[in-house]
């Protein structure tokens, strides 16, 4: 049996929202396709592991895949995910994660060869209290000294759930929290000493930006640092181009646009002020650093 017969079955057996894509096969050799550095078509891919690349799966192999990756036996149900706080119209993204975080760490691996050069440097200066918000898969966790007491927050379950893992290689204590950053009610006011997000805000929809922000705000100790790394729209023609080549792409399956106005939103917040902005790359990955004022 084809595995595009086999997936909605399972997705609705497992509560995961499954989406089938399928081209014309002379698509799957054109440069546009393998410039993604996907596997070979017809592909399934959970997490890291490529499950099957080039042919079909059948049935019971794919089930025991996922319930590797869901941490449960076959024919169990999914467990529930601890109740949390999430603004309305964040529901669309917390739904699309679904999905995404089976496919999360192999779709951003070409950007992660750039990505995890920058990690080190993006956490390893911090000390204290520390929470990330938009912790994702956790790719950052094993850079965090031993000296930080984090929080790590995402609204998506299968997110945290592939971050649970990484934390088991972290250096500082970890406690992975099932959050909205918009609204945070599971978060402490004036608690911590840094925020940091990386790629959040680029994602959490334009109307709700300014309620993240004030966010950081309230839970920032006094004299309490934040750094915020965001991806925005370059000024140079080609490579624009390219990030609109991308941004159908990027939107869909991330839920993330790169015309988000976070700098703006943070300079508005009074309580807080920058102190550093900076691109890492060309004029597209803008870090944003700054100092809740006492």
């Amino acid at each position: 049996m084809h595995f595009e017969e086999i997936m909605p079955g399972l997705g609705k057996k497992y509560d995961l929202e499954i989406e089938v894509t399928s081209k014309p096969r002379q698509h799957y050799g054109t440069a546009e396709y393998l410039a993604t550095n996907l596997p070979a078509a017809p592909a399934i891919v959970i997490g890291d592991e490529i499950i099957v690349s080039g042919k079909d799966i059948s049935k019971e192999n794919l089930e025991a895949a996922i319930c590797r990756h869901m941490g449960i036996g076959a024919g169990e149900h999914k467990p529930e995910p601890e109740a949390m706080h999430l603004h309305d119209a964040n529901h669309q993204n917390q739904i699309r994660y679904r999905t995404t975080a089976l496919f999360y760490d192999i779709l951003d691996f070409p950007w992660e060869l750039q990505y995890k050069k920058w990690r080190p440097a993006l956490v390893g200066d911090m000390k204290g209290k520390v929470i990330e918000a938009g912790i994702g898969t956790g790719r950052n966790l094993k850079y965090y000294s031993p000296d930080v007491d984090l929080t790590a927050i995402d609204f998506s379950p299968s997110m945290l759930q592939r971050a649970k893992r990484r934390a088991g290689y972290a250096r500082c204590s970890v406690n992975l929290i099932c959050e909205d950053a918009c609204q945070m009610k599971s978060i402490p006011s004036s608690h911590y000493d840094w925020v940091l997000s990386t790629f959040l805000c680029c994602v959490i929809p334009a109307e709700l930006q300014h309620l993240a922000v004030e966010q950081f705000v309230r839970i920032l100790k006094p004299g309490g640092r934040f750094r915020l790394l965001e991806m925005v729209y370059s000024k140079d023609s080609a490579l624009r181009k390219r990030q609109n080549f991308f941004s159908r792409f990027v939107e869909k399956v991330y839920g993330a646009r790169f015309d988000r106005n976070t700098l703006k939103h943070v300079e508005k917040a009074k309580e807080l002020e920058i102190t550093r902005t900076e691109f890492l790359k060309h004029d597209v990955y803008l870090i944003i650093e700054g100092i809740k004022k006492g």
